[in-house]
Parts: C-alpha cells; structure tokens; sequence
C-alpha cells in the first residue's frame, strides 16, 4: 500500500469512527474484546440484540415538531406550519444536504451503524476461532437468520430514501482500501437484500417452539424477526424495484419478477396462518374491524392479530397527543391534518364508486364529481367507506365513541302490612307473600325516601311467583291520606303466573309524563314523603310471592361532545400559522387513537411495519401490471391458488365491507383505483411518502395540499375548499433524500467521485 493510500486510511479511520457507513467495530471500552464477546454466551446473546436495537420506533418521530412521515406528503398539512422545525423547513422548501427535515433520527449514519453491528456478528459469530461459547446450534442459526434479515431491512430503508447505496457485508479492516469504495446501483443493492433474506429462509426450522429462526414465536418474544418478516422485506424490495423511479429496460426485476417475489411471500404468509384482521369491537371501542386493529396491540403469537407482521415495538404513537383534538384533555398541538386530497379518496359504500374523479382546476379546489357514485357534495361525510370514518375527524364526527354510564338510581320499598285493603301479608325473610281476599285488594309501600328526581327513565321491578295470570293490576303514587295522581285503569298492567322467581319490569315514563305522579299532578320530581299503592285489582283467592321490590330510575350521559370544524367551532379551521392547536385542512387525525387516551391513559396504537393486508397490495400492483388486473397468477408453494389483482384487492375491501372492484377494467383504470385504494388502506402508515415517489408522480401530488373550510349559516352548512401554501418539494430531486453534506464531503475526498443524489 502506498504512503497516500496509508493517509486516506488514517483520515477515515478519524472520521468515519463518529457517524458513518465505515464505522469500525473496536471495543468501545479498551479492555473487552470481539473475542471475549464471542466466547460467552451471554454477550454473544446481548451482541446479536444490538443488532435489533437500530430497528426504527416509527411514528410521530420527525424533528423538532413530533410529527409523522404523512405530513410531509399530500396525505396531510401539519399545523405546526408556522413555529420553527422540520415542518416550517419543508414546507417553505428549506431543505438541503445540510438540514434534511425527514430524515429524522433513522438517517444514513444511523442505519450504517446497524449495518455494521449486523456485519461484525455474522463475519465473528461464523469464525470458529472467535466464537467459541457454547451456543445451541439452532439457537446460533435463529440468531443468525434473524441478523441477515435485519441488515436487509436496514438496506431496504436505506435504499428507499436514498437509492444505490454502498454495499458493505464484512467488517472493514484497518487496511481497507476507502478510495475504491462505490455506490452500488439500486438494483445490487435490492439483489443484496433478496440474498439475505433467501439465506435467512434457507436455514431449517428447528422445530423447537423458543429458539430458532421461526414462523411462529411467543408473545414475550416481541421484536424478534420471523420468516414472515424476510418474505415481506423481499416483496417491497422487489415492488420498488420494479416501480418506475427504479426499474430500466435492462433490470431484472420486471413486473414478472415482482409479481412471482410477493406472490411466494404472500402465499407463504397465507399457508402459514396469517389472514386480514376481523375481529369485531364493541360499538363503544371502536367503529369497525380496521379502526379496531390499529388501536389492538398486536400479540406475536398470533391467537387474536393475525394480520400483523411486524409492529412497532414501543412508541405508540400520542395521537391523542401530537395530533389531538383541541378538545382532547392534554393535546398539545393538532399536528398532522388529512388532507383534503385524501378525504375525496374514500369511495362511497353503497357504490363502491369514486366520489371525485379529479378536478377541473390547477388549485384542485373545482372537483369533478361522479354522480354515478351517490357523492352529496352538500352532505359529504355521509356514506363514506368505513375505513374514513375510522382515520379522519371530520365535521360533527363523535370524539367519543362511549354512550358513557348511564345514572342508575335505586329507591327500595317496603310492604306495609299495617296500611293494606283486602289483603293478607306473610313475611319470610326478604319475601313477602300477599294473598287477596275480597274485591279491590292493595297495599301501601314506605315512603321514596328522597326524590325520584328528573331521570329520564322510571321503572317498579320487582321479583316475583304467582299462583294466577293477574290481568289488572295498578299502580298509584300516593301521599298521607290516599292516592293521589295514578295511573289510568283504563291500561291494565299484566302479572303472568310464574312457578319459579321471574323478573317484573313497569316503565312509569310515560305515565308520569301523561298523568303526573305528583301531587299537584304536574309530572315533576316526586317529593320523598311519597309512597306507592299497588292494586291487584282482582277478587280473591290470588297469590303472588315478591322481593325486591323498588323503584329504578336511569339517567343517561350527556351526547358526546361532537368534533366541530366549522369556523368558530370547538374544533374550528384556523388559518393563524402562529395557533398550532387548530386544523389548518378541516380535519384531525383519528387513525390509531383510542378516543379513551388522554394525560393519564395512552391507549393509542403502534404503527406496523408489515403486515398482510400491504402484501395483499404488493401482489395486485406488480400482477396487473404483469399480467393484468383479471388474470389468476398461480401461485409455486404447496397449496397456494390462483390470485388476480382484482381479487386480491377485493379481499382487502371486503374486511371494511366496501363493494368489490368490478372486473372488465383496462390496466389504465384499474391502475386509478390499485392506486386509491393504497391511499386509503395504507393511510398514514408511511407508504404514500414512497408511493408517490417511486410511481414517479411527486410531481402531481405533493407541489400542495387542499382542506375544507366550513361555514355555519343557521342550521345549515357552506363548505368551500381552500388551497394551503405551495411547498415547492415535488420537484425531482425531491425524488431522493440528499446525502448530508458531511458524509458526502468525505466521501468525495476519499474516493474522488461525487456520492450526492441529483439536484442536491
């Protein structure tokens, strides 16, 4: 080696050893070795976890403003528009080499460093000289698998924001040579991450149910990597390949390819028991099964979310908090509001159809309607498909779904023996028996004791048996000195016999509304020196056992307070940039927030990584692309069938109960609704962002969002669509993030070639 290639070398080693690709792995303290970590178990163990400790905690995780990816695409506007931070510099286009706003703590330095760590496992974990601790030999190979499929997904999210990046799979040595160091092309690097995964895939399943490189783990196994998770690495890396931001006349991965890459991955997912999560919530939990799953933690093993993947394993993501309602207890800023653009999205339900086919203005704010699609652009929000309804708050939408806990109140009475016309009284502990034994039998109870009150509801309950079907029965609210107000005779209230303890239920609502149970019969709060008389009504010889008798009354909660975006509502539209706790588009985010979280609760849903139903898009994309959206694509594992695109998509619209798409539709227009529907499904799940880009239509979609602003006149609502600030960050080298200026700088010094991405 030369005395010039020896000075790159010691200037890397200074420079790289901060915040770079080229890291080296030396002991970070002085004393303990690679070789001493390898020899134990343990610390092989806690190395092969620092591994997985570069894996990204997506979510609200952009600088400065605690925002999500979505609100640096046409998915939403952030209300942080105006206060300084990533959202201010992206949208008055401040970007550059040296303030990238995206890139957040998972940048090109970060997923290096995992690499790197990934690197120095492999290359040591394989060396019998260095790893000599006694490791269960599947255990050692799940580990393994495991760790290719790792710094595959680190190159896959590497590659997705920055194209071609160097491809480094050992350990640099002090001796590396830095000036001979490339930029692979997209294509290598997506071959490189397919080979990982295919390496993880072909190591046996041991067969143990705790170690291994798996299908199937516990749920205390959070964050391991499963098979499932290489397959989905595999199939986005093969579709973006594919995609026209990537894909040449001479690149191997054609839309063939992809579609057989997703084909098998989804196959695999299927036959291995994964399928699109169902499961129905309680009206007061959740709207629908997909505003259920992303606010249900995801269990690994599988025996309720069979649908997920990969989750998020730690940061919920605070929407209550960073995108909360101003009416939300603890929000601090209204963040990330769907756009206008993707609220028109959301196809009608009774249909199936597009409401808005586009717009006959450059400002998008003159859509064109389809009037096939049962679209009321006076009533907008009525009919929509149900996962809008699951992902947006939108004007006079419920904040909570809780009916809360309706006010019971319970008033006991007691027969008085003594006060009774006709009847005898036998007691037996908590029963009374009352036995008719002449015309016109009744008896007095005690006195209410307080109030009845204003409950909307008024009910007598009692438990009873009766030797006879009582067909005439009557009751009277009563002060001292006889009846007073009562019940109309002319509606007989029916006592059926009953041999065994049966339920009794009168509502008096309405008599009291009708007659007034008071004593100036005006239908109000009935005083506590109240009693009631119950009248059989009846000759004699009945008999009829009671406990429990007493009067129910029920308040119910006050309606939800509704989420108002009308100018001058509690959740009004704000166009003032320095009011960060307002919409600045008419809408909040509802995705992934439990309406219950708050200060003291946070309930709220963690993003998922992967998961089935983006498998089930992967595959329709790259097969109607292929092979076009009707035709089956038979699948080579044991047992798979055929699959459309058309019928892959339709079984994702099927879970929300959306129309299927109707077959006969030419590429071109099928490509339009592939495309929303990935829009919709995918919502705010860090999909768009790259969509758009790799699909090569950044330049349509992102140069602006659209809102709604809404008007109140009297009862009725205006609604008129406005255009927010021009953001100038859909030009094409928006395309590729930039490289930081720092890396880019050593770069060029070591290898003399400019690394940065075009435009930058």
């Amino acid at each position: 080696m030369n005395k010039s290639i020896i000075k790159i070398c010691i200037i890397a080693i200074t420079l790289f050893s901060i915040n770079s690709c080229a890291d080296l792995d030396l002991p970070s303290d002085g004393r303990l070795t690679l070789k001493d970590i390898f020899n134990s178990y343990h610390r092989t163990r806690n190395y092969y976890g620092n591994c997985r400790s570069y894996f990204p905690q997506v979510g609200f995780m952009y600088q400065g403003n605690r925002t999500p990816l979505a609100s640096f695409s046409d998915e939403a506007h952030d209300a942080s528009n105006g206060v300084s931070g990533a959202v201010f510099d992206w949208y008055n286009n401040r970007t550059s080499a040296s303030n990238n706003p995206v890139a957040g703590s998972y940048s090109w330095a970060h997923y290096f460093q995992g690499i790197r760590k990934c690197n120095s496992f492999l290359a040591n974990i394989n060396d019998p000289e260095m790893a000599t601790a006694i490791i269960d030999e599947d255990e050692k190979n799940g580990w393994i698998g495991e760790v290719h499929v790792l710094r595959a997904f680190y190159y896959l999210q590497l590659i997705k924001r920055y194209g071609g990046v160097p491809l480094i799979s050992t350990p640099y040595e002090v001796t590396h040579d830095f000036s001979n160091d490339r930029r692979a092309t997209f294509e290598e690097c997506v071959d490189f991450i397919i080979a990982d995964c295919d390496v993880a895939l072909a190591i046996p399943e041991s067969g143990k149910s705790d170690i291994g490189f798996r299908w199937n783990i516990s749920d205390n196994e959070r964050g391991t990597i499963t098979r499932a998770f290489a397959y989905a690495v595999k199939s986005q890396a093969a579709l973006y390949a594919a995609s026209p931001l990537w894909n040449t006349s001479e690149s191997k991965y054609t839309w063939e390819k992809a579609t057989e890459i997703t084909k098998e991955a989804l196959d695999q997912c299927l036959a291995h028991g994964f399928e699109l999560f169902n499961v129905k919530p309680n009206g007061d939990v959740a709207q629908n099964a997909y505003a259920y799953y992303f606010i249900f933690r995801s269990d690994p093993s599988r025996s309720v979310d069979k649908e997920t993947i990969f989750e998020s394993t730690s940061a919920r993501t605070n929407v209550w908090k960073w995108a909360g309602t101003p009416i939300t207890g603890g929000a601090e800023k209204a963040g990330a509001g769907p756009s206008q653009e993707l609220v028109d999205a959301y196809g009608m339900q009774a249909t199936g159809e597009m409401p808005v086919l586009g717009y006959n203005d450059a400002n998008r704010l003159d859509p064109i309607i389809n009037t096939a699609s049962g679209y009321d652009p006076n009533n907008p929000y009525e009919g929509r498909d149900p996962r809008f309804y699951a992902s947006v708050y939108y004007n006079n939408s419920p904040r909570s779904l809780s009916s809360g806990n309706i006010e019971k109140d319970i008033f006991p009475l007691k027969f008085l023996s003594s006060v009774v016309n006709n009847i005898s009284v036998s007691e037996n502990n908590d029963e009374v028996t009352l036995t008719s034994t002449g015309s016109d039998p009744w008896i007095h109870t005690s006195t209410l004791g307080k109030p009845l009150g204003d409950a909307e509801k008024k009910v007598i309950s009692f438990q009873y048996k009766s030797n006879i079907r009582v067909t005439n029965a009557e009751f009277f609210f009563c002060v001292a000195g006889g009846p007073q107000g009562g019940r109309s005779s002319g509606e007989n209230i029916v006592i059926e016999q009953a041999s065994e303890w049966t339920r009794f239920e009168y509502d008096l609502s309405t008599a009291i509304s009708n007659w007034g149970f008071g004593v100036d019969a005006s239908g109000g709060a009935q005083p506590e020196n109240h009693f009631l008389r119950f009248d059989i009504t009846g000759g004699a010889g009945y008999e009829i056992t009671i406990k429990d008798f007493q009067i129910e009354t029920f308040t119910p909660p006050p309606a939800p307070i509704p989420v108002e975006t009308f100018v001058g509502g509690n959740c009004g539209i704000s166009d003032d940039i320095t009011q960060i706790r307002f919409t600045r588009t008419g809408y909040y985010l509802r995705k992934f927030n439990d309406y219950r979280s708050n200060v003291n609760v946070d309930n709220d849903g963690l993003m998922k990584i992967f998961r089935l139903g983006e498998l089930y898009l992967n595959f329709a994309e790259a097969a109607y692309n292929s092979a076009g959206p009707d035709v089956a694509v038979a699948g080579k594992a044991a047992g798979a069938g055929a699959l459309s695109a058309r019928d892959a998509v339709n079984i994702v619209r099927a879970r929300v109960e959306m129309p299927p798409l109707p077959a006969g539709l030419s590429n071109e227009e099928f490509q339009v609704r592939y495309r929303n529907e990935r829009q919709v499904e995918l919502a705010f799940e860090e999909h768009r962002f790259f969509d758009v880009r790799r699909w090569k239509i950044l330049n349509e979609t992102d140069k602006f969002v659209t809102g709604m602003r809404i008007t109140k006149d009297g009862d009725n609502y205006i609604y008129n669509r406005v255009k927010l600030q021009e953001r100038g960050t859909n030009t094409d080298k928006y395309l590729m993030f930039p490289l930081s200026l720092s890396e880019v700088s050593k770069m060029e010094a070591l290898t003399g070639d400019d690394w940065q991405n075009p435009g930058w």
